[in-house]
């Protein structure tokens, strides 16, 4: 037959192949024959073998009707009675010959087979008829074993074939009838394996009726009647162990089919419409309930006891007996006879299906049979209870738990038997109970909160470790700190105590009350109950309902925490000295799996429904802290505890006694001694009396109650508080329960008293046996203090009984079963009022779950990472790594993440809290490819576990970001490392290209080696020769192939970490997250006190390789270069920079780092500086629009540095500010009105390489369309575009050459174009952004409200004077452009009014000292060729302004002392004897404005009139006339020939102006007497 699913679903019938009808008829046939072998049925008639009468008969199913009184009588069984009378007056013959009636057994088989004759279906006959003949012979004493199993076998084989079934008539009646048969089997033991073959048919019988389709139709009353022969086989000691292990198995089948059905009822119940399946309870009637019994006593009226009133050995042996007096055997096993056999005319009803009564009762009897205390039941029999136990709530422990009657019994009897076999030392007992309790939580923990505290806590107790983690010599202890050391709120009892000589009391929760501390267990204890806690942890949801339900729970124990404490401490491998070597490895992978399951519940939906809040849970996890550090302050000073919890609202009124003791009495952390003595004290009377009104005396015995009150507290020492005690306590009693034993209140309190001398009397280790106190000494110290007379003696009488038997003490000093009895009834009490607990099959409280138990689990994780040597354990705790750093991300916990990075980073070895040194760095260059040999590198990469920390490392912080808070001052201190010693990118421009700068230079290294494609072979002597020459050198020894593989190993590890996808996660993070990451940034960088660098060789270029073994350097006295410093500053002010939103919460603490490294940047290097200062130059260009940092402040620290060091910085520098007046134009205009800003400008424009950028600079901020140029910097813009002028002589060289090369005759190739010097052309466009200066003067003499005279000094005269003297700069193109723009301003329509005469002063002050300087020898000669020309462009341009401003001129009383200077001029000039082309300029612009003057007006010939002439016209003909003729004769009187005639002319005399000394060279030229006249506003060219 098919055996019994789990899940409880029925046995499939069998097919039969043959006719049914004949197979019961063979079955008939073989009981008979079997039967008449025996000498008792030997000689039965022949009908026994042909059967009843043939006579024709109409089937029983047929004619139920009509042959009523035949079924009813066929259905019922013939009792046999054991009194030896059947075999005389059945089937027995007397004389040989005489034949006698047949024996009732063989006749009922007889009767069966006439019935089948005409049965044509087997289905349509009656059920009780059909079984009625097997059935006398089961329940016959007479028969023997073979027989008995034969009618066994037969009823089995019908309902295993199917052939009785629930369409066969009467089948209910028919089973029950059967299940009452076979628990009353009766037979003829003889002591052969025959006798257990039957036990065994019975129970093979009972499996199928209970599993098939007949478990249908059972009632109530047939499966406890069932059950109680499977329990009694079970429990029968003297039955062989086969035989009960066979009926364990059966009797386990059963059960899962019989709890199983509890799932049928509640689907039946709610098909009804009901709605709480725990309300089906209410429908079963208390009736229903009595009737289902199962006698678990070991003296039942059938059973084990009868069986033992025959003589037999210890072991289950039948006696063999001659004949028929042989004794029977009832095996009826069962202790509880629950139904009683049927009388003769009893009618057997149909049964209504069993159902909750059979099952609460059999459930109880198991949950009985685990009572430690019963010493009738042995060990074995509750290994087997607890066996069928764990099916039975493996198959309906949800179904249990919902049903009110069996929670009862799992709540109460049940916990109490189970949780007390727990401690026992029989190791498979042990086993099983853990195994139960774990099935028993796992499925009914909903109703068992409190018991599962207990447990728990027991457990916790038991297994936590109390000594200290030993420490490894190569493992950091810092990396397992938080691994809790005890259970929370544990303490060890103090060493001794007082009164009873029991130890003073701690104050501790339940699980010490309940006298449940661990103590000693063996080391298989250990491992048998962490695999018991393993399998709670494995529960997807079982921490959390820990942790919700008790962590979160004011006056519960921290559960989740103590777990996983417990986990996490017996996960190191010290456990196994006090354990196996099998619980270290348990408990890390219970471990590993709390945190898979909160990993997997990541992406879950939250569930809500019926759950409280995480915010409400955080108050209770508050107030709970709040409580406990208020009972410790209690502990240590009651009235700072009392002000403390006052003050968090814990207790109400600190004045109102009631409040108090309501307090003090409900928690359990309140140490009892402690408290004993503060209410006892004189001040705090009215806490007494309240805390006294907090009992309910009535009803009890004084002894009773003073027992209740002393289980409160611990009395104190000193005689004056107790008697204070006694005396409320009298009071109280005497008033509450009044006592009609004891007259008045005197009487009791000496009652009272007596009874706590009598309790110590009696168990004070110091007094001996014989010397306690008798009854009769109690009474005698009473006699008369009962208002003068003697209270009862057998009140008396019971109360030294109750002492004696039982002390008065306080529970959690107990170590004994009133200990755990007292404590269970307690547990009880608190039941009735506990909320059930609440499943929580969700993620919501996951977050605050995590957050309280990661340390020790990190701490695990670290010890056994640093220890393990095995591949699976390093994937299993890499794994737990990333779940939570997951988890720790997930849900912001960042402290989690922060630790794992910590502890990773410390195994790593990358993170030195010094900066390794780089003085041996090594370049290896092969193979096209280098790389840098270091110390650092090379240790790494001998390092396998710190290479795969640093792989886990990276991948944790690789999407984990934006959670890491102070984590990342490790990683920083890590990423330095690695950039210092090459082995990570040295620019960002992965995730910035903002910052125009190359990548960070590095320190150079000692050697650069070249190594080139060689044997692997090297010899010995060659290797020699190697080091001793690179010792002689003072390098480095080369690095050998091992060193060299070690850093391709780290090069490859720190390729693998995927530095620069890190590097953009941190560019999109959230500025929260950056903040936290630019903080430990800056706090890298050296203090300004001391500033940090890092002690390598100093800096010196890169060398040349000259050979194979490398090149020497040499020092420079300069400060040392910190790369690291200059990476950690790029990298801030990049994340800065990002957005608006970073330069708003970064910049001013960037800035702030910034400014005050370049405060001491004569202690830095130039290359830090520099960089350092474009990065504090792009910060201000973005934070433009914030106040944390100003354009003057950065310009002024800037021109602050050395002449010399602000040159090497020029290059960087001069980018920084050309950003910077690239950007806004307020800063632009900003930064150019500061006076730093054009020194800095100033200084760095000689600089070659920084030229380009500085004029960029200067051309932008001049540029006309803006504003950035004012009154107050405009000098200083055109004196820098002067100075870059100035350089531009430099071209005359190359233009020399060139005309030295025409002279020569030799062309220069046409293809090719001379490229043009960019100093020249940055020197002309200098003189074009000075022309354009120019024309914003006006505007600026306007803003300015100056005086003319100062308004034209100060805004025209440096135009002027730049021009003028770029116009005799050696260079040809710089002259040219200088001309050209001088002209342009000259020619300015701004420049002359005649409102005033300052633009006279051109002539003076610009033109005149330009002629004088080109006059020079000096200026002649740096370009001999070109100045010619240029003299002709000066003479020419002189002209052109006279004529232009010859208008204005005419009406300006000085216009005649110009002219005769421009004369004087043009004289130097055409007597310069320089040039030709001179000679012939000078003439025809002479001509042209004598021309224009004579057409003008302005230079009139005299004539007869002297009235047509006006003075100046006369003066102004004449002085023309006398001038010219002196060095161009013949050119007056070409332009006037009418003039010329006249002799007249000759004789008039030439106006002289006044001279002075810088005029004599001039005069000197001219030998003309010149007559005195006024001296003019016009001052006299001079040499300038």
């Amino acid at each position: 037959m098919a055996t019994t699913p789990v899940d409880g679903h029925r046995l499939e019938s069998k097919s039969v192949a043959i006719d049914p009808v004949a197979l019961v008829v063979t079955e008939c046939i073989t009981v008979t024959s079997a039967m008449r072998k025996h000498t008792r049925w030997a000689h039965s008639s022949i009908s026994s073998i042909l059967g009843a009468s043939s006579t024709t008969r109409q089937p029983p199913s047929d004619a139920r009707a009509t042959n009523h009184e035949r079924n009813r009588a066929s259905s019922k069984i013939d009792l046999i009675e054991d009194d030896g009378s059947l075999a005389s007056r059945w089937g027995l013959r007397g004389k040989k010959g005489q034949s006698m009636q047949d024996n009732p057994l063989m006749s009922a088989f007889a009767k069966l087979r006439a019935d089948l004759k005409h049965c044509k279906d087997i289905q349509v006959f009656d059920t009780p008829a059909l079984l009625q003949p097997f059935l006398q012979v089961i329940r016959s004493s007479s028969t023997t074993a073979p027989i008995t199993s034969l009618a066994l076998i037969a009823i089995t084989k019908m309902l295993s074939y199917n052939i009785m079934n629930p369409s066969n008539p009467n089948f209910s009646q028919g089973m029950q009838l059967l299940a009452s048969t076979v628990t009353h089997c009766r037979f003829e033991g003889d002591n052969s394996p025959s006798d257990e073959v039957v036990f065994l048919r019975i129970l093979k019988l009972m499996e199928d009726m209970i599993c098939g389709h007949s478990g249908d139709v059972l009632g109530d009353q047939s499966v406890c009647e069932m059950m109680e022969c499977a329990l009694s086989i079970c429990c029968h000691l003297r039955m062989s162990e086969v035989l009960r292990r066979s009926a364990e198995i059966s009797m386990v089948t059963m059960c899962q089919v019989i709890f199983a059905r509890l799932r049928t009822l509640e689907s039946e119940f709610e098909e009804g419409g009901g709605e709480d399946v725990g309300d089906m309870d209410g429908n079963v009637t208390q009736e229903d309930m009595d009737a289902a019994r199962i006698d678990s006593s070991a003296n039942g009226e059938i059973g084990p006891e009868k069986m033992q009133k025959m003589p037999r050995p210890s072991s289950l042996e039948v006696p063999g007996q001659p004949q028929s007096n042989r004794p029977s055997i009832d095996v009826n096993a069962s202790q509880l006879d629950l139904s009683k056999q049927p009388e003769e005319d009893e009618h057997v009803t149909e049964a209504k299906p069993y159902g909750l009564p059979s099952i609460r009762e059999l459930f109880r009897v198991l949950a009985d049979l685990l009572d430690p205390h019963d010493r009738q039941r042995t060990d074995t029999l509750r290994v087997m209870a607890l066996r069928i136990v764990n099916v039975a709530l493996e198959v309906a422990g949800p179904s249990i738990a919902n049903h009110p009657s069996l929670a009862s019994l799992a709540k109460d009897t049940l916990c109490r038997n189970l949780f007390q076999l727990v401690r026992s030392e029989n190791i498979a007992i042990l086993h099983e109970s853990l195994r139960v309790a774990g099935t028993l939580l796992a499925t009914c923990r909903s109703v068992l909160k409190l018991q599962q505290e207990l447990f728990l806590s027991y457990v916790v107790a038991c297994l936590h470790p109390r000594v200290p983690i030993p420490d490894e010599p190569n493992i950091d202890s810092s990396l397992y700190q938080g691994v809790p050391q005890a259970p929370a709120l544990v303490k060890p009892q103090p060493a001794s105590g007082t009164q009873s000589g029991r130890s003073t009391p701690v104050p501790v929760r339940d699980r010490q009350r309940l006298g449940m501390e661990g103590g000693s267990r063996k080391p298989d204890a250990r491992e048998a109950m962490v695999e018991s806690v393993g399998g709670l942890v494995r529960i997807p949801s079982y921490m959390v309902e820990l942790f919700v339900n008790y962590d979160c729970e004011v006056d519960r124990s921290d559960l989740c925490t103590d777990m996983i404490g417990l986990l996490s401490r017996n996960a190191f491998p010290d456990s196994a000295t006090w354990s196996t070597t099998n619980v270290p490895p348990l408990c890390l992978d219970s471990l590993l799996g709390y945190v898979q399951w909160i990993a997997e519940r990541l992406d879950d939906e939250p569930v809500t429904t019926g759950l409280p809040t995480p915010a409400a849970l955080r108050e209770k996890r508050a107030m709970k802290r709040v409580v406990i550090k208020g009972a410790t302050k209690f502990n240590e000073s009651p009235k700072g505890g009392i002000a403390f919890l006052a003050s968090h609202g814990v207790i109400s009124d600190p004045n109102d006694p009631h409040a108090v003791t309501s307090f003090l009495k409900g928690t359990t952390r309140i140490d009892k001694k402690v408290l004993g003595d503060f209410i006892s004290k004189k001040a705090n009377d009215a806490i007494l009396d309240a805390f006294m009104d907090l009992f309910d005396f009535r009803g009890q015995r004084v002894d009773e109650a003073l027992r209740q009150l002393l289980n409160s507290f611990r009395l104190p020492g000193e005689s004056q508080l107790i008697e204070r005690i006694v005396t409320v306590f009298a009071e109280k009693y005497f008033t509450t329960a009044q006592p009609k034993e004891i007259e008045d209140q005197d009487a009791l309190f000496v009652l009272t008293y007596a009874i706590i001398m009598l309790n110590t009397d009696q168990y004070n280790p110091n007094v001996k046996g014989q010397n306690r106190m008798k009854v009769e000494d109690f009474s005698r110290n009473l006699r008369g203090v009962n208002g003068g007379g003697n209270f009862d003696p057998e009140y008396l009488q019971e109360i030294y009984d109750a002492i004696k038997s039982r002390e008065i003490v306080l529970p959690e000093e107990r170590e004994n079963k009133y200990a755990f009895e007292h404590a269970w009834k307690e547990l009880l009490i608190k039941t009735q009022t506990a909320e059930n607990l609440v499943i929580c099959e969700t993620n919501i409280f996951d977050a605050d779950m995590f957050a309280a138990t990661w340390r020790p689990i990190v701490a695990t994780l670290n010890y056994v990472f640093v220890s393990a040597t095995e591949d699976a354990v390093f994937q299993r705790v890499i794994a737990g790594y990333n779940q939570c750093a997951q988890i720790a991300a997930r849900y912001g916990i960042s402290e989690c993440l922060d630790h794992v990075i910590l502890s990773l980073a410390k195994i790593s070895t990358l993170a030195t809290a010094a900066p390794p040194s780089t003085s041996l760095n090594t370049e290896m260059q092969a193979s096209g490819k280098s790389i840098m040999v270091s110390k650092f590198a090379v240790d790494f990469g001998r390092d396998n576990k710190a290479e795969l920390a640093t792989l886990v490392l990276f991948r944790i912080i690789n999407g984990n970001e934006f959670a890491i808070r102070d984590g990342w001052t490790h990683i920083v201190r890590i990423i330095i490392n690695l950039f210092v010693n090459s082995l990570i990118p040295t620019s960002f421009t992965s995730i910035s290209r903002d910052l125009d700068l190359p990548p960070i230079p590095l320190q150079s290294p000692a050697q650069v080696i070249e190594r080139n494609d060689r044997a692997g072979e090297v010899g010995l002597f060659s290797a020699f020769t190697s080091y001793v020459s690179s010792v002689m050198n003072d390098e480095p020894p080369e690095p050998n192939d091992q060193e060299i593989e070690a850093t391709l190993c780290t090069v490859d590890c720190i390729n693998a970490c995927r530095f620069e996808e890190i590097l953009g996660n941190v560019s999109e993070l959230p500025v929260d997250s950056l903040r936290s990451l630019t903080t430990s940034l800056l706090s890298h960088l050296p203090k300004q006190d001391s500033p940090r660098v890092i002690a390598v060789k100093p800096e010196m270029p890169a060398p040349t390789p000259i050979r194979t073994n490398g090149t020497k350097s040499t020092s420079a006295e300069r400060p040392a270069y910190d790369p690291a410093m200059v990476y950690v500053l790029e990298l801030a002010t990049i994340l800065a920079l990002r957005d608006e939103e970073t330069i708003t919460a970064l910049g001013s603490d960037v800035a702030d780092a910034l400014q005050a490294v370049i405060g001491d940047a004569e202690r830095l290097h130039p290359v830090a500086l520099s960089r350092t200062v474009f990065y504090l130059l792009a910060l201000l260009r973005a934070s433009n629009d914030h106040g944390y940092i100003r354009a003057p402040v950065v310009l002024h620290a800037i021109s602050s540095f050395r002449e010399g060091l602000l040159k090497q910085c020029a290059q960087p520098i001069l980018k920084g500010i050309y950003g910077c007046i690239s950007g806004p134009v307020e800063l632009k205009n900003e930064m150019a009105t500061s006076p730093d800003f054009w020194a800095v400008l100033h200084n760095l424009q000689p600089v070659p390489e920084a030229a380009g950028l500085a004029f960029q600079i200067a051309e932008s901020v001049a540029d006309s369309s803006g504003f950035a140029i004012t009154a107050d910097n405009y000098e200083a813009a055109v004196s820098l575009l002067n100075a870059f002028a100035t350089a531009g002589s430099v071209g005359s060289r190359q233009e020399q050459q060139r005309d030295q090369t025409g002279r020569r005759g030799q062309q220069p190739p046409q293809d090719k174009k001379p490229k043009k010097n960019e100093t020249v052309v940055r020197g002309a466009r200098a003189l074009v952004v000075v022309s354009q200066l120019a024309s914003r003067v006006p505007a600026l003499i306007e803003q300015s409200h100056l005086e003319t005279n100062e308004a034209w000094r100060a805004y025209w005269s440096p135009v002027f004077r730049c021009l003028a003297t770029q116009a005799c700069n050696p260079c040809r193109e710089i002259r040219h452009q200088a001309f050209t723009s001088l002209q342009r301003c000259l020619l300015s329509t701004e420049l002359a009014s005649p409102d005033h005469t300052e633009w006279t002063n051109i002539f003076g002050e610009v033109l005149f000292p330009l002629i004088n300087q080109l006059l020079k020898p000096e200026v002649y000669q740096t370009d001999p060729l070109g100045m010619s020309e240029t003299r002709v462009q000066a003479a020419q341009l002189l002209c052109k302004i006279f004529l232009h401003y010859l208008v204005l001129l005419s009406e300006w009383d000085g216009v005649l002392d110009l002219w005769v200077k421009i004369m004087a001029i043009m004289d130097r000039l055409m007597n310069s004897g320089q040039s030709d082309t001179l000679v012939e300029a000078v003439p025809e612009s002479l001509k042209n404005i004598l021309l224009v003057m004579s057409s003008g007006g302005y230079l009139v010939p005299p004539s007869d009139d002297p009235n047509e002439q006006t003075e100046q016209q006369q003066q102004l003909w004449a002085e023309t006339w006398a001038r010219l003729e002196r060095f161009l004769p013949g050119l007056m009187p070409e332009v006037f020939p009418d003039q010329a005639k006249d002799p007249k002319q000759a004789k008039r005399t030439t106006y002289e102006p006044p001279a002075s000394p810088k005029e004599d060279n001039a005069r000197s030229l001219t030998n003309t007497q010149r007559p005195e006249r006024p001296a003019s506003t016009v001052a006299e060219p001079q040499a300038a």
